[in-house]
C-alpha cells in the first residue's frame, strides 16, 4: 500500500510507493543483479587489467546497506536476486548478506538468490550457500588446460576450482558454467568443454566477449562470434532450438548426443535487449539500468538520507524511467575501444 511519508523541496507529498517497475517500453523489471564488490582473486585477461585499482572501502556500501536496496527492490517486485562481483565470495562477511536475502527465499518473497563465482572459494562456502537457500549457481570456467587457465586468469588455481566445483556439488547446488568464448584459445576446446559439462549433470552457457573498459590486448583479436562457434560444434552435435529459460539472457538448445543444454549469451551478433528484465546495482549503490549503456542513477544518497524508503523508491522509480532499450556494444576494427569504459567486474556482467 501507498502511503504519504513526507513532503518533498515544492511542498509536494512524497509517497512512499512500493509498486512494480515497468519501463519505458513496458517491460518489468523483476530481475537485479547485485555487485557487491568490484574486487577478485583473478585477472581474467578479458575482463580487467593486472594491475588494477579498486575502489577504496570507505565507497562500498555496508553489506546491512546492500540488504536494504535488495529489500527495496523485492518490494518493488523484483523476484531473482543474483550476487556478482569481481568476485562476490572474496567480500569480507559476504555470508551475512546471502542469509539475509535467503530468508526473503524462504518467506516466498523472492524466487531464487543465486550468484556468479570464479569457483576459488566454493570449496569454504558451498554448504553454508545450500544452507542459506541458494540452489543454482553460475561458475565462470574458460578452459579446462591448467596451464591455460593460469595464463587466461593470470593469477587463477585450476585444482582449486575443480575442489570447488565438487564441493558445489556435493553440496546439492546445481551448476550451470559461463565460458567466454575467445578466437585462438578455447574455440577448439568447446565439445571438450561440453561434454565434461553436461557429464556431470550441469549445463554451460557460451558468452561473446564484451567490450568494457580498458584492458592490455585488442579485443577484436579474441572476439569469436558465437554464430560461428554454434556452426563448428553442429559439426559434431546434433543441437536443436528449445524454449528453456533460467531468467537471463541466455538461448538455450538441447545436445542431442548428451542429453544436456547448451546456452549462448549473444550480445553482439543477436542481442537479448527486447526482452530485457534486469538492472544491475553496484557496492557503491550505483543502479545501472543497461550493462552496455554509462547512464546510471545514485541509490547510495537516497539510501543514507533517511531510514524510511520512500525516497529510495522515488529514486528507483526515477531511474527506470531511463532504463534504454538496449546497448551500444560493437566490436570490429573500428569500434576497438571499450562502448563503456568500466570494466566489468564493477556491474558483474
Amino acid at each position: 500500500m501507498n502511503s504519504i511519508v513526507g513532503t518533498i523541496g515544492n511542498g509536494s507529498p512524497l509517497v512512499a510507493d512500493a509498486s512494480p517497475m515497468i519501463d519505458p517500453f513496458g517491460r518489468a523489471v523483476t530481475y537485479l543483479r547485485v555487485s557487491v564488490t568490484d574486487r577478485c582473486d583473478f585477472r581474467c585477461t578479458y575482463c580487467m587489467a593486472e594491475h588494477m585499482t579498486f575502489l577504496p572501502k570507505k565507497d562500498l556500501l555496508t553489506l546491512e546497506e546492500l540488504n536494504r536496496l535488495c529489500s527495496a527492490f523485492i518490494a518493488k517486485g523484483v523476484r531473482k536476486i543474483r550476487l556478482t562481483g569481481g568476485e562476490p565470495l572474496v567480500r569480507k562477511n559476504i555470508m551475512f548478506l546471502v542469509r539475509e536475502l535467503g530468508r526473503q527465499v524462504q518467506n516466498g518473497d523472492l524466487d531464487e538468490l543465486t550468484l556468479t563465482t570464479n569457483g576459488s572459494q566454493l570449496s569454504r562456502y558451498a554448504e553454508e550457500l545450500y544452507d542459506c537457500g541458494v540452489r543454482r549457481i553460475n561458475v565462470s570456467l574458460d578452459t579446462l588446460d591448467p596451464d591455460k587457465f593460469h595464463a587466461i586468469t593470470r593469477w587463477g588455481d585450476f585444482a582449486k576450482v575443480m575442489e570447488g566445483i565438487d564441493a558445489a556439488q556435493k553440496a546439492g547446488l546445481k551448476i550451470k558454467l559461463n565460458a567466454v568464448a575467445l578466437k585462438d584459445f578455447n574455440e577448439t576446446e568447446m565439445p571438450e568443454l561440453l561434454r565434461f559439462a553436461h557429464g556431470r549433470g550441469m549445463d554451460l552457457t557460451v558468452i561473446e566477449t564484451m567490450p568494457m573498459g580498458e584492458i592490455e590486448e585488442d579485443r577484436t583479436d579474441r572476439y569469436l562470434p558465437l554464430s560461428k562457434l554454434r556452426a563448428d560444434l553442429e559439426r559434431q552435435f546434433t543441437l536443436t532450438d528449445i524454449p528453456y529459460k533460467t531468467g537471463g539472457p541466455a538461448r538455450y538448445v538441447e545436445v542431442a548426443e548428451t542429453g544436456g543444454r547448451l546456452g549462448f549469451i549473444t550480445p553482439l551478433t543477436h542481442n537479448f535487449c527486447e526482452s530485457c528484465n534486469r538492472v544491475r546495482l553496484t557496492c557503491t549503490g550505483t543502479l545501472y539500468m543497461c550493462l552496455g549503456q554509462n547512464d546510471a542513477a545514485d541509490l547510495r544518497t537516497a539510501l543514507r538520507a533517511t531510514e524510511d524508503d520512500a525516497l529510495v523508491y522515488a529514486a528507483i522509480d526515477e531511474a527506470i524511467t531511463r532504463k534504454p532499450k538496449g546497448h551500444d556494444f560493437i566490436i570490429d576494427r573500428t569500434h576497438n575501444r571499450p562502448a563503456v569504459a568500466r570494466h566489468m567486474s564493477v556491474t558483474g556482467g
